[in-house]
């Protein structure tokens, strides 16, 4: 079975890939012009055909297209997203949440029961700095929903927190608390699993372990690591990028905990961190895949029981799939394609 994967891009285009994993194969089908950056990609809860993107741009804007069932996409509208250079980007079934990294707003746009953007985009502005010189102001750079609490998470690079919303009577979110991390480490995602959150910090390099809690009591520290075996020489703030735990299944039953680093001057690429996150205490790093990117920052699980990983190397290297192998603990590649400019993003269809 032939699935079809599109990226996201540093460039002006979104594009649609073939992954044929009988044949090996990766192709590109078609490219959709959008604009600026097209970085990061959503689909919409009812209508999986429609998709949005964020131009990171000093103007930001959404993006929203329609696929047909070639993988084909067209735009058809576009909406301000209440901020500059908006990197990530969620779709709910009534709206789209949006994170503004440079201008450290967090943007509500309201969606029809047709997926129609709305015409105006509410900008809730976060306010904070942290000691590091990329941390001047707020700079969110993930919004995330937990769906048992009904909470959304937004960490903030800028301020060393990962911000708590809950929804107001009213129906507008409201700030309702936050996790402190150590000043300069930058959380960037987060990602949970069995009551607890995962976060990496971009700045410091680290996962952190918390057993989560709902509003309005406090985490508990579990414990704190490494993203790798042996960081890249000094300057090297800007290496941590995406964690992803994918579910468990039949196919996969133990919960691993994956990890993309950025900018390793090795001839082999950059490193993809595999972590052992069974126990309530673990968090083991257990193996490290070089990948043959450069610069790897987005990558996403999709597939039969997401036995597949796909990642892009912004600067160089493509885009690779992997399969999973021993239970999620190693990978193997599969498929790559070295065509396809400035890869960041990935939404499988």
């Amino acid at each position: 079975m032939a699935h079809r994967i599109l990226v996201a891009s540093n460039s002006s285009n979104i594009t649609t890939l073939n992954f044929d994993p009988a044949a090996g194969s990766l192709e590109i089908s078609s490219d959709v012009h959008v604009g600026h950056r097209p970085s990061w990609l959503t689909s919409h809860e009812s209508h999986p055909a429609i998709v949005f993107t964020g131009l990171e741009q000093t103007d930001g804007k959404v993006v929203a297209l329609r696929y047909d069932e070639h993988g084909k996409g067209e735009v058809i509208s576009e909406a301000s997203s209440a901020g500059q250079e908006p990197c990530y980007l969620l779709a709910t079934r009534d709206e789209i949440l949006i994170a503004n990294y440079r201008s450290g707003t967090l943007g509500i746009l309201p969606l029809s029961s047709s997926s129609e953007l709305a015409a105006s985009t509410t900008a809730i502005h976060l306010s904070g700095s942290g000691p590091n010189k990329r941390q001047d102001v707020s700079h969110p750079h993930q919004v995330i929903i937990h769906e048992e609490y009904q909470e959304l998470f937004v960490p903030d690079l800028g301020s060393d927190i990962v911000r708590r919303f809950k929804k107001a009577s009213d129906g507008s979110w409201k700030l309702r608390g936050h996790i402190g991390f150590a000043l300069g480490s930058g959380p960037r995602h987060v990602a949970f699993y069995g009551g607890d959150l995962f976060t990496v910090l971009e700045l410091t390099n680290k996962v952190v372990r918390h057993r989560l809690r709902p509003l309005p009591e406090f985490p508990v520290f579990v414990k704190s690591v490494s993203t790798m075996s042996n960081l890249p020489p000094a300057p090297n703030d800007f290496v941590a990028s995406e964690i992803l735990i994918p579910t468990t299944n039949s196919s996969f039953p133990t919960p691993y905990l994956y990890v993309s680093n950025r900018d390793d001057p090795s001839p082999e690429g950059d490193i993809i961190s595999i972590f052992l996150i069974e126990g309530p205490d673990s968090l083991e790093l257990i193996a490290e895949v070089r990948s043959g990117l450069r610069h790897l920052r987005g990558m996403e699980f999709g597939g039969p029981d997401d036995k597949f990983l796909i990642a892009g190397g912004a600067r160089g290297g493509g885009v690779k799939v992997f399969e999973r192998l021993e239970g999620g603990a190693s990978l193997r590649l599969v498929a790559a394609i070295d065509s396809v400019e400035a890869p960041t993003g990935f939404l499988w269809l």
